[in-house]
């Protein structure tokens, strides 16, 4: 008995819930944008598996498209985190209120 689309699907799962927890419960904005990135993982892992199963490489180039968007996300997040850092002197993401009037 070898690894079946099962168990990806609850690997998948378990990522993107232990994500959603982070993004919904830290205050830590890099945490936050960390917690994006495991959501994207688990996304990324559940298309390869359906595409692994279902026999099309299409999952596999959505993945390819994911992988660029984490990425651009990760540096303009980042670069987001650093200037608000530089103003605020903290990441506690409830004390942005940069857009607030």
């Amino acid at each position: 008995m070898g690894v079946g689309l099962e168990h990806f699907l609850i690997l998948s799962a378990v990522l993107f819930a232990i994500g959603l927890y982070g993004v919904l419960a830290k205050k830590n904005a890099v945490v936050i944008l960390m917690s994006i990135e495991i959501m994207l993982s688990a996304v990324n892992i559940a298309m390869v598996a359906f595409s692994r199963y279902s026999q099309s490489i299409t999952g596999q180039v959505f993945v390819i498209f994911i992988m660029v968007v984490a990425a651009a996300e990760a540096a303009v997040g980042l670069a987001l985190i650093i200037a608000i850092y530089r103003r605020r002197k903290t990441v506690d993401a409830e004390k942005f209120d940069l857009m607030k009037w």
